[in-house]
């Protein structure tokens, strides 16, 4: 009995140990003073998306420019509520924010009610829109081009059996607007060579922008049955599909928001958009004290003329293998001058997607429920 008694009380004086350094840890880090807070979507700060495209933005910026930058991820992962975002923002705010960046439509009702409460901290909603309020600036994209973009070049370069899943659960606008220009730039490729191209889309399992062993089954299937290209469009959701996709061996992707490249030699491409640019853009201005002017409960919806929208063009992010540099740069400057336009009101439901894939003359649709 004392051999267990001291036992006991030794492990009770570990378990004591651990709890206390774990306690001082938290509150090291609790106190640390950061005058620039990027406050993450749902998903993991380094998801090679969205999330690590805005924070590189601020990185950048802040290091350019002394300033003090950090991170804060909502609690609860991807099932973080308002409630979990409103307490990131105000941790951020006790550790000195002036600026929070936060990406992502889901942090509309917490940074409204964030922004209210502190009307001297500036916030930047990225992938936004205006919320009436002085202290907040939006940027949005016209995702749709990069869209386009994406699935023109696939087809140029003679994939006919193309794919999408797309995060959000058909709810989020970027990742809608993606899908109808992927659809659109498909469909203008394949009118333009006089030939058809099948095309699969699915908003399951993506409305968290998680890798889900569903999602990678879905997508292997989709790869088992000859489909070339799946263009995975919302943040960790390319895990499965990258996984599928070394399964099938031959199965190429569409990365999306920042230049996925490295993540697997099976991108081919990325539909980008420029989000750590007019992260520091928005940054610079507010510093230059350009706030009230520019950028007071305004929304920079940013483009191809700006561009903020595209596909990556280093050497080593193009793997294309005969739609050429000069033949995108072309396309591209059309759409950046205007002589393009691509069609960015997507569809509210299942029945308007559908409807709309079949209106595309040139595509073999159907929409995965």
């Amino acid at each position: 009995m004392k051999k267990f008694a001291l036992i006991a009380s030794v492990l009770l004086c570990v378990l004591s140990f651990a709890f206390l350094a774990g306690c001082k840890e938290k509150t090291e880090t609790s106190k640390k003073t950061t005058e620039l807070a990027v406050v993450t979507d749902v998903g993991q700060l380094m998801d090679g998306g969205f999330n690590q495209g805005t924070y590189e933005g601020v990185k950048t910026y802040a290091e350019a420019n002394g300033k003090t930058y950090g991170y804060y991820q909502p609690e609860n992962g991807s099932d973080a509520n308002d409630n979990d975002r409103i307490a990131a923002m105000e941790l951020a705010i006790e550790n000195g924010a002036k600026v929070i960046v936060a990406p992502g439509f889901l942090q509309a009702a917490a940074m409204t009610t964030v922004a209210t409460a502190h009307p001297d901290v500036k916030f930047v909603f990225v992938d936004g829109w205006s919320l009436g309020l002085s202290n907040v600036t939006a940027i949005s994209y016209k995702e749709e081009e990069s869209g386009f973009l994406a699935g023109y070049a696939a087809v140029m370069d003679g994939y006919s059996k193309l794919a999408g899943v797309f995060g959000g659960g058909g709810a989020n606008p970027a990742c809608n607007r993606f899908c109808f220009g992927y659809m659109q730039g498909a469909n203008a490729a394949a009118l333009s060579k006089g030939t058809t191209v099948d095309m699969k889309v699915s908003f399951l399992y993506g409305e968290n922008f998680t890798a889900s062993p569903e999602l990678q089954a879905m997508v292997a299937q989709w790869y088992a049955s000859d489909t070339e290209v799946v263009f995975s469009c919302g943040g960790s959701m390319v895990n499965s599909v990258i996984s599928a996709a070394n399964e099938a061996q031959t199965g190429r992707i569409i990365g999306v928001d920042t230049d996925q490249y490295s993540l697997s030699e099976r991108v081919i491409t990325s539909a980008v958009k420029g989000l750590a640019a007019s992260v520091e853009l928005v940054l610079s201005e507010y510093y230059a004290g350009e706030w009230d002017s520019k950028l007071a409960d305004k929304t920079s919806n940013l483009g191809a003329a700006e561009d903020a929208t595209g596909l990556p063009t280093a050497d080593h992010s193009w793997r294309f293998n005969t739609f050429t540099k000069e033949q995108y740069t072309t396309l591209f400057n059309q759409i950046k001058n205007g002589n393009l336009t691509i069609n960015n009101t997507t569809p509210a439901n299942s029945a308007e997607w559908t409807a709309a894939g079949l209106l595309l003359t040139n595509i073999n649709f159907q929409l995965v429920e």
